[in-house]
């Protein structure tokens, strides 16, 4: 108190102002490091938190049609184009294309008749997997992708590979995830179809109606080991897809136009043979529509051929999608 009396009374000395320099400056100090704590903490904030690639949806008018497509990863990096198959859409890659964005630009196109690719009524589209192919073409070539990598399942097998036939020349690797090319790789799951193909009347065309329903299309999904690991979002979007007016007669009469797809793979497995184009077959070994031995068949055409047989069903990103990201990964990679 009388250090305090003597101070006012003799105004602001040499002690006060030191005081007050001493306030100052620690105050300035522990403003200077809360700043450079809190430009740290942030700091490692971003180096600790991953990022996650964003998927963008796009619309694209090609061969007619417009064409819905998902898109991740930057314009400049190697492409790598998704083709999906029955029931599904390009929502079946929602999951993978994240984990191959960071090296890839993947592009994921819905084909005409599923998802949510628009083809006008006025278009008189015919649906075969000829026209498919017509279809997927024409839209890379809106986009200008002038060579890319194919990664084909089911359906989007013999869409591709009608692409590599035509053009090999844009193809730079094959990754076929039960997209089959070969008929020892058809299971017995084809038999009401191939029905269909020997005889096809009014009767076993409608016969091939109750794989359209819901409980049809989520009976293709649960084909694995751990069918508790599949979430409903994937066949419940394929249903609802296909409850419009018109598109069941859409997915029978591609049905009955997969026969032509078979009298294609001499063709496709020459093409195996003479341009032997990099291949990796990841396969879901539980898959009644696609047998394993498709898979393997692969790399009798090219020895160069990588296959590995999973333990997945027919669906085997909705299971297994990290598993088949490492080895997309690591193929494309060597």
């Amino acid at each position: 108190m009388e250090l305090e009396t003597q101070a006012r009374k003799s105004g602001p000395g040499v002690d006060t102002l030191d005081r007050r320099t001493f306030m100052y400056t620690t105050l300035a100090t522990g403003i200077a490091l809360m700043s450079g704590l809190e430009s740290y903490a942030q700091t490692k904030h971003a180096e600790q938190t991953p990022t996650v690639p964003q998927i963008a949806t796009h619309y694209i008018h090609a061969d007619g049609v417009e064409v819905f497509y998902r898109e991740a990863g930057l314009k400049d990096s190697p492409v790598l184009l998704l083709l999906h198959g029955f029931p599904a859409s390009s929502f079946q890659y929602r999951e993978l294309m994240p984990l191959l964005a960071d090296k890839y630009r993947v592009i994921a196109p819905d084909l005409p008749g599923f998802g949510f690719t628009n083809v006008p009524s006025t278009r008189g589209y015919r649906y075969t997997f000829e026209n498919l192919a017509v279809t997927i073409e024409a839209f890379t070539r809106a986009l200008s992708l002038d060579r890319f990598a194919l990664y084909v399942f089911d359906y989007g097998a013999p869409t591709g590979f009608r692409l590599a036939l035509k053009h090999p020349e844009r193809i730079t690797a094959i990754i076929s995830q039960n997209g089959n090319a070969y008929e020892e790789g058809l299971g017995n799951a084809w038999d009401p179809i191939q029905r269909h193909w020997r005889d096809p009347n009014t009767e076993n065309r409608n016969a091939l109606r109750g794989a359209l329903t819901l409980e049809g299309l989520k009976e293709q999904y649960v084909t694995t080991p751990h069918p508790e690991l599949v979430k409903p979002e994937g066949y419940t979007l394929d249903a609802a897809l296909m409850s419009r007016p018109g598109n069941a007669d859409i997915q029978l009469d591609l049905f009955l136009d997969y026969k032509s797809n078979v009298k294609l793979y001499p063709e496709f497995q020459r093409y195996f043979r003479e341009k032997l184009p990099k291949t990796l077959a990841v396969w879901g070994r539980f898959d009644p529509f696609f047998l394993p031995a498709g898979a393997k068949a692969f790399a009798r055409d090219n020895p160069h051929a990588e296959v590995h047989l999973i333990d997945a069903g027919h669906f085997a990103l909705e299971t297994n999608v990290v598993e088949v990201a490492t080895y997309v990964r690591d193929f494309l990679a060597a």
